[in-house]
Formats: C-alpha cells, structure tokens, sequence
C-alpha cells in the first residue's frame, strides 16, 4: 500500500492511492477530481476531457472529467463557480487522503472530499462533506458525480414487483428531466432493471429514490460498481433522489445525492459512495434474470455486505 505524488495529464502535483488491486489519482493543482481509478492491470475507468487536463487558473468551470463534488439542487450560476486553483490536502493514514477547498463569497462552503483505498481490494471509500462557513443559512445537498468513459453499459436495479390487488401503494420514484424522452432507444425500462447505454446522442437524464443502493458501468471488460446511500425518511433533493444519472455523445455520469438540508452557520453534512471494479468480465445478458445472475457472479456478492477483492 502507497501514496505518492504523481504527474498526470499536464499536472504535476498530484496524489496516487495504489495497493496490488488498484490505483486512484486526484488533482492538487485544480478541483479537485478523482481523475482516475482503474485496476493494476487495467485502464482508467472515467472520462477525461484531453483539452482541459493540465490547464489552471481558467476563468470559466470546467469538467475535467473524472470524480467530482458538486451540491445540490444544480443552479446555473452556482454550480459553476471556477474550482481552477490549488486545493488543500492531508494526508490521513497510509491510504486515506482528504482535500479540500473553499467555494469563495458566492458561496461560503468549504467543500471537503475524502478517498480511502482499501488494503487488499480496489473498494475505495468516497466521503463528500459540505460546512457551511458563512453568516446565513444554506439549502444544499451533497452531489458525487462520476463521469464514466465512453461506451458503456450502466445498469439500475429496480424493487421487487409486487402483486394487485395486494399492493396498493407506490414502491418507486422516477423523475424526468425536460430534455429526457422516454422513447429514446439508449433506454431499456424492464421487470428487474433499467439500463441506459452511452452513445452518440444528445442529453438524458434520469433521477430515483433508489433504495437499491447499488449502480454499476460496464465497458470493454471492466464493471465498475457504485454503492450509495439511501436514508428512509430523509428529504432529498430533486424530488427526492439520492440517485440521478445523466448521459450525452461524450460520457455518462453515475450520480449519488446526500439529503438536502438547511445547512445552519457552523455545521456540515456528508455522504458516502463506495466504489469497486472488477475486470474480466463480460458484457451484461439481455435477459433480465440471466443479468441478475451475471452480476451476482460478477460482483461477488459486494450488495449483500460482503467484502469482495479484484
């Protein structure tokens, strides 16, 4: 298990989380952004946008690509304040780091992210903490973003189905963006799953109240899985989604959401992802019963609590 400092697409000083399973980098000079996680033996899961890695002190926001902390709900203006300069970091234990970075008077935030790399699997442990570190009061939530590699497959589970007349109530919360068309053929909407595909198409998205708790990307023969929170009971944001994703010609974002509250002078709210990756792995099965085994082989079980190594 090590941490060291490494280059990375133009930039020079950034931190490397690597143990004999997997490797993750994260900017120092800008962001910050998990700019990539990929297997020992394998290639960087997420997206990056060539043109833009490298490059500091820019006056407008830009992607990066790669692992983002955002807050929620997403406003045009805020959302996009620059985050184009050095960002603070420590250096936790002998594979937990945590950087951070203030949002500026637009919006007095210290955004906090905190990236843990186990010692024996490539499960890395995301932390995104929000204090708000101004005079009023903050609505926000939250917001993990993974902007993943194009040409992949993401797959959603769904609850159980139930049964009429016995199950009178609503078990799911779906909500749809202005620019989503449900018609659009990325989309499968099925029994036990949904799956939306990246390709060469304009903007959709999608939000759940996603109790499932599990995401996964699969592309070339990597499958890479994301755990999320769901807190009963809690108010999240955008209608209520702890989960949204969202998918354009050049990526695909696997999204979780904290709860969103009203954050007093002086506190803080988090959430946590956990990530794994697992190569060899073939592409998912049309059959929705056939993909429920192959990610139960795939993933070794990692949705039922047990630890899992690649």
């Amino acid at each position: 298990m090590a941490i060291d400092y490494v280059s990375f697409g133009g930039w020079k000083n950034n931190v490397r989380l690597a143990n004999a399973h997997a490797e993750l980098i994260i900017t120092r000079d800008v962001g910050p952004r998990v700019i990539s996680y990929r297997t020992i033996d394998g290639t960087n899961v997420f997206k990056t946008f060539d043109d833009q890695l490298g490059g500091t002190g820019e006056a407008e926001w830009k992607s990066r690509g790669g692992h983002r902390f955002w807050l929620a709900p997403e406003d045009a203006v805020l959302s996009y304040i620059p985050d184009n300069a050095a960002v603070e970091h420590r250096v936790l234990s002998a594979h937990e780091v945590e950087l951070s970075m203030f949002l500026g008077e637009q919006l007095p935030v210290r955004k906090t992210l905190t990236a843990a790399l186990a010692a024996d699997s490539t499960r890395v442990t995301v932390t995104h903490r929000a204090e708000n570190i101004g005079g009023e009061s903050l609505a926000i939530a939250t917001w993990g973003l993974s902007v993943m590699a194009a040409g992949g497959i993401e797959v959603i589970p769904l609850p159980a189905l139930g049964e009429h007349p016995r199950d009178l109530l609503p078990n799911r919360t779906m909500i749809l963006w202005p620019f989503t068309v449900m018609t659009d053929p990325r989309w499968r909407w099925g029994r036990r799953f949904i799956t939306l595909h990246q390709a060469d198409a304009g903007p959709t998205k999608i939000g759940l109240a996603h109790g499932e708790r599990w995401v996964a990307y699969h592309r070339e023969d990597t499958l890479f899985v994301k755990i999320i929170e769901y807190r009963g009971g809690a108010t999240y944001p955008d209608s209520g989604c702890n989960f949204e994703t969202f998918t354009n010609e050049e990526m695909l974002e696997v999204e979780s959401l904290g709860p969103l509250v009203d954050l007093a002078p002086g506190t803080a709210t988090e959430h946590v992802e956990t990530w794994h990756l697992f190569d060899g792995v073939s592409a998912p099965p049309s059959g929705e019963d056939e993909m429920a085994a192959w990610f139960d082989n795939a993933a070794a079980g990692i949705c039922s609590g047990r630890e899992a190594s690649a």
